[in-house]
């Protein structure tokens, strides 16, 4: 190891909510006194948080270490995240892995470090790892900075829906919640720290309760610290968004016109062996409740192809589904069977070549649909949160329904948000001209 300050890399292979718990990680091992390091530079210290939702998770995993190793060959390499509580005994079979830290112990993995001074390759990988998984409510360490001018904010963990083609609730648990007081702990310090939007993250965020503070509470205490400029939900489930949620969110002035609504499938025989909560119809109707009351409402969803059962004409109920709903943009996820949940047990699986082709087919038309909605931008003024870092001598942000907006680097700053009116589209972004500076960015600096 280097004889200076020890150097720690973290990677994240899975969701926002990982991100978010990598970054945390980061702050507490740089308050120990590592010196972070971009994945893929010299470390002495690799963290990988993982994802088990597909199959690809120890491929994905494998590839990361190797990659680590062939630079860094005396570097320790500690894998936490879902496939280190799911997959743990795979995990020890991988070459060059040191530690293994599972769900329960997942925040406090800097503890189970050896000192710095100490850290040394393994012959075999420490598993710190546990079936149980707490089910009460909890505080986080530290602070979950990032070098976005956006940070993410968790709230929320663990999942009680048991969806068929889900692993989470087995990789994370059950629902439950941080306290309040936490939460605000840490928005303060991150808006205190130059950040102007928080992007509220969890497994089942729509499921936040802590002490009788629902979603819409919690939300109200966060648009009370003055520093906080936007805050934005990230995916919610769609039976966890009550009428109170929309309407407090259209006359909300700091959270954002935006909502990301899993779909999955637009057949009902489909959504019901997924196990999910609602039927198409029902989805359709929570969409027009949203659009009457913010017409501006940028609308994403996520939509899984190859379930199995999935005929033709269930997938072709799914494309008039979301060729009719008024979506921006769609997440297309190919299934993958995930040992221990209940779609494993199901027959009729779809081929990879079929699978393939529909994914094509969704991937197609969410650009059309992106297409749609950034060419009803044109002609609107609107607040653009400006992001560090430009390209080509323009300089990227986004609005509040989250249309990405470019504009000449040298007519904002990061960190700043402009009123621009957006003038046209191209590469799946909107071009525009700034008008005036609603927010000057705050000149703290961002990690």
């Amino acid at each position: 190891m280097s004889t200076s300050m020890p150097r720690a890399s973290l990677h994240t292979l899975g969701c926002r909510l990982s991100q978010s718990e990598t970054s945390m990680l980061a702050d507490t091992l740089a308050r120990r006194g590592y010196q972070l390091v971009e994945f893929g530079k010299e470390t002495d210290l690799l963290v990988l948080n993982t994802c088990s939702v597909t199959e690809n998770a120890e491929k994905d995993c494998r590839y990361a270490v190797r990659k680590t190793l062939r630079h860094s060959p005396h570097a320790f390499v500690a894998v936490t995240g879902c496939y280190a509580q799911t997959g743990a005994t795979q995990l020890q079979k991988v070459p060059g892995i040191d530690l293994i830290v599972g769900t329960q112990f997942k925040m406090n993995l800097p503890d189970y470090l050896p000192a710095p001074a100490k850290l040394r390759k393994q012959p075999e990988p420490e598993l710190r790892h546990s079936r149980t998984i707490d089910r009460e409510d909890f505080v986080l360490p530290g602070t979950a900075y990032s070098d976005s001018t956006r940070a993410l904010l968790k709230i929320q963990d663990g999942c009680d829906f048991m969806c068929s083609f889900c692993l989470i609730p087995f990789a994370r648990g059950r629902e439950r919640s941080r306290t309040a007081e936490d939460v605000l702990r840490e928005a303060r310090e991150l808006a205190a720290h130059g950040y102007r939007e928080l992007v509220l993250t969890g497994v089942n965020i729509g499921r936040y309760s802590y002490q009788g503070l629902g979603l819409v509470e919690l939300l109200r205490e966060l648009e009370s610290v003055p520093d906080v400029t936007r805050i934005r939900i990230s995916s919610i489930e769609p039976t966890t968004v009550p009428a109170a949620l929309l309407e407090h969110m259209a006359g909300s002035t700091k959270l954002c016109h935006y909502l990301h609504l899993p779909l999955q499938s637009g057949d009902n025989t489909i959504l019901q062996a997924m196990n999910r909560r609602y039927a198409v119809r029902e989805y359709e109707e929570l969409v027009e409740q949203a659009l009457a009351l913010m017409p501006d409402l940028g609308l994403g969803t996520d939509l899984m192809v190859g379930f199995p059962g999935e005929d033709e004409q269930a997938f072709a109920n799914t494309v008039m589904t979301v060729e009719r709903l008024p979506f921006s943009y769609f997440h297309v996820f190919s299934y993958s069977s995930r040992p221990g949940t209940a779609a494993a047990r199901l027959e009729d699986q779809i081929s990879p070549a079929v699978i393939r082709q529909r994914s094509k087919a969704l991937s197609e038309l969410s650009r059309t649909k992106a297409l749609a909605f950034y060419q009803q931008q044109i002609g609107h003024t609107l607040p653009v949160l400006f992001e560090q870092g430009e390209r080509d001598g323009f300089r990227t942000g986004t609005t509040a329904n989250f249309t990405r907006v470019a504009v000449a680097a040298d007519a904002v700053e990061a960190g700043s948000i402009h009123q621009v009116t957006i003038t046209g589209i191209m590469d799946g972004l909107a071009y525009g001209r700034p008008v005036a500076t609603v927010s000057a960015p705050s000149h703290r600096p961002l990690l």
